[in-house]
């Protein structure tokens, strides 16, 4: 598939590395991207280590339109991802008086005072703007650097996503849609995944910009059961949705000239 918009998303936090939390936050943003017309083409799992974080981030950046960071972000001293990314980015770390003043009316309510472990949270590379949080405490972080627009959020999956519908989206929306995506799915039950890879494999030669990936659903009432998803990204909605119709209409009529009545064929959209 032809891809101009690329995202990447950096997974930060040792308890994801060990199986303590399950990576809820990339799926989530994976598939907000991708309806927003990006491209998600990595998704970096990172440990607590400034030196990764760091690499990462300029790897990160010189490969892709759009880097978005979760964790990372809060009090306690493996909390790094800001001070990385203004290393990464070569700029110093400063105080930002917008994020200050937002831990301080968040503590203020609480009635804790903004203890040095707190302030540290304003701490964005400079030349950033924070993104409010209206669930925690810790702000998001975005930055802009040559074309590349990088956002960091928190790893606290009600705080990543509330910033993300508050106040990220409405940013990437505001830049245009790079690509317009559709998919649809089909459910063949009776035929087996191996037998339908050659109409799968001339399904894909259809359009450059359109993806055939099957799933096996394991064995319903004794037979095999594939889920078959076909996607395709067009900077023009109606190429999208043409490419989308066009490979479904060949998969099902292929499949019903293959296998006759051993395939029971239904979309799923």
């Amino acid at each position: 598939m032809d891809c101009k918009a690329k995202a990447y998303i950096l997974s930060i936090g040792n308890e994801l590395l060990i199986g303590k939390v399950t990576n809820t936050n990339a799926s989530w943003l994976a598939q907000r991207l991708t309806l927003l017309g990006y491209c998600v083409e990595r998704i970096i799992v990172l440990p607590d280590n400034m030196d990764d974080i760091v690499e990462e981030f300029h790897r990160a950046v010189s490969r892709a339109d759009l880097v978005i960071s979760t964790g990372g972000l809060g009090p306690t001293p493996d909390d790094i991802t800001n001070i990385a990314l203004a290393k990464a980015l070569n700029r110093e770390l400063e105080t930002n008086p917008e994020a200050l003043e937002m831990l301080k009316e968040k503590y203020a309510k609480r009635g804790y005072p903004l203890t040095p472990e707190r302030e540290k949270m304003a701490k964005l590379p400079k030349g950033a703007r924070p993104l409010p949080n209206p669930v925690g405490t810790a702000p998001g972080i975005m930055v802009e650097t040559d074309s590349r627009l990088i956002i960091v959020l928190p790893g606290v999956p009600a705080e990543m996503e509330a910033i993300f519908k508050d106040h990220v989206e409405p940013i990437l929306k505001s830049r245009g849609r790079p690509y317009f995506y559709r998919e649809k799915m089909i459910r063949v039950k009776g035929v087996p995944e191996a037998d339908l890879t050659p109409i799968l494999r001339r399904a894909l030669k259809i359009d450059e910009k359109a993806y055939v990936k099957s799933h096996p659903r394991g064995l319903e009432d004794g037979v095999p059961v594939v889920e078959i998803h076909v996607y395709a990204s067009s900077s023009s909605e109606e190429e999208a949705s043409n490419i989308v119709d066009k490979v479904e209409k060949f998969l099902i009529e292929e499949i019903r000239k293959t296998f006759g009545q051993s395939a029971s064929i239904s979309p799923l959209n």
